[in-house]
């Protein structure tokens, strides 16, 4: 198929973020793909990478993709910027998919983006890979039926369950009193994590551990002088929860000023990036949280035949940044997406959906399967361990991953170490 030098430059590019509406390919030598995900607002460090992954697929897809006997010379990949905005997320789905007309959406980066993303493709009836979101806020947060599952949306990524077996197999080793005080925000991840049958309450407690809750509130939170006061009466000596990092960083400036000085403070979401970590100058150093991906992941990509390390090399070579997790997980996406339409019979969104339902793919943040790796048909579990941001070499900080009992394939590079011991 001959394209010309425009359609050639288009069609070198890589992924959109919705539906697809047969009829609009019957003229098209470019192939489109979604991609939704929060390229500003207070969430933007989960779509940091974005931009970079996208460049790096325009050359792993140059070649463009054959579709059910079908070649197409060009994959063009479409980006819209969530906001870290719920309802500006549904409309740009509602765009990729009615305007854009793509035949595939990827979205990822907290409930705030994939849920609204993936509610606009299952209403569309449009295939939707998601990621990014513990499995029980994507699922329970669309209010997901067990027995039913969706029937255009599939999501892959780690559950509630793995992040507190990791953030307790953690606090085992460091001697406390084992007193958790909890932030959980008034949104879909603090709901979630706060829950008193699916989150952590009823776990911690199980194991011996008692947790304070001081309450939900609201994101972007100036004074968290009642949380702290709390924490100090009840002689909390761990903290845990899941915060935006502009909270995390008020939250831990005020603590230091009142105080306030746990042995370990252990959350998720703020303080998984390297830039969130160097903001908050000598406060960072030993503070935990999940690792989703890292340099250390024994996996390698199935489109560009990278291992982890290798792509966490590229990444800091190209962007001039330190790695950071989510460059694997948007990797990933791709990876799922080229395989999946590379398997489908056409590009009907029915087509396409049946071969996503029947991915099994190694990737570089580990397999992907669809109806057996999972709780549910239409969720796939990756591999969680425990890292500690510890001062650094060629970078301020580095994350080091402490414990791996959740998942022994991924090697650990220390121990946990409460906060005044960690440098």
């Amino acid at each position: 198929m001959q394209l010309n030098r425009r359609q050639f430059t288009q069609g070198a590019a890589a992924l959109v973020a919705a539906g697809a509406v047969p009829r609009a390919f019957a003229q098209a030598d470019t192939l489109k793909i979604g991609y939704v995900s929060p390229q500003t607002g207070p969430l933007a460090p989960f779509g940091e990478a974005d931009k970079w992954v996208i460049e790096q697929m325009k050359n792993a897809m140059k070649g463009g993709l054959t579709v059910g006997g079908r070649k197409f010379g060009g994959v063009q990949v479409v980006l819209k910027d969530s906001q870290s905005n719920p309802n500006r997320a549904g409309e740009v789905a509602n765009d990729l998919i009615l305007k854009d007309k793509v035949a595939l959406v990827l979205t990822a980066g907290t409930p705030e983006t994939s849920n609204p993303v993936s509610d606009a493709c299952e209403l569309n009836e449009v295939p939707c890979i998601s990621s990014v979101v513990p499995w029980q806020p994507w699922f329970f947060g669309r209010k997901g039926d067990p027995a039913k599952g969706f029937n255009w949306t599939y999501h892959f990524f780690w559950g509630l369950e793995d992040v507190i077996a990791n953030f307790t197999n953690g606090w085992k080793t460091v001697q406390t009193n084992k007193k958790v005080g909890g932030l959980f925000p008034n949104d879909g991840d603090g709901n979630a994590w706060g829950d008193k049958e699916r989150g952590f309450p009823k776990p911690l407690s199980e194991m011996g551990f008692t947790l304070t809750d001081p309450g939900r509130f609201q994101n972007g939170t100036q004074d968290f002088s009642a949380q702290i006061a709390r924490f100090k009466s009840d002689g909390v000596e761990i903290v845990t929860g899941v915060v935006i990092p502009p909270d995390a960083k008020t939250f831990l400036t005020q603590a230091r000023q009142q105080g306030f000085r746990p042995k370990v403070i252990t959350l998720g979401k703020a303080l998984l990036f390297p830039g969130a970590i160097e903001a908050l100058g000598d406060l960072g150093e030993g503070l935990s949280t999940e690792v989703w991906w890292s340099p250390s992941h024994p996996f390698a990509s199935s489109l560009t035949k990278q291992s982890a390390k290798q792509l966490a090399e590229a990444y800091e070579a190209g962007a001039k940044k330190q790695w950071t997790q989510p460059v694997g997980f948007a990797h990933a996406l791709f990876e799922v997406a080229a395989n999946t339409l590379s398997r489908s019979k056409s590009l009907k969104a029915g087509d396409v959906r049946d071969a996503l339902a029947a991915t099994d793919l190694q990737t570089v943040v580990g397999p992907v399967k669809w109806g057996g790796q999972g709780p549910f048909k239409n969720v796939s579990k990756t591999p969680l361990v425990l890292g500690q941001w510890v001062k650094g070499g060629k970078y301020k900080y580095d994350l080091v991953i402490v414990n791996n009992e959740a998942y022994k394939q991924i090697p650990t590079g220390g121990s946990l170490k409460p906060i005044a011991a960690a440098s």
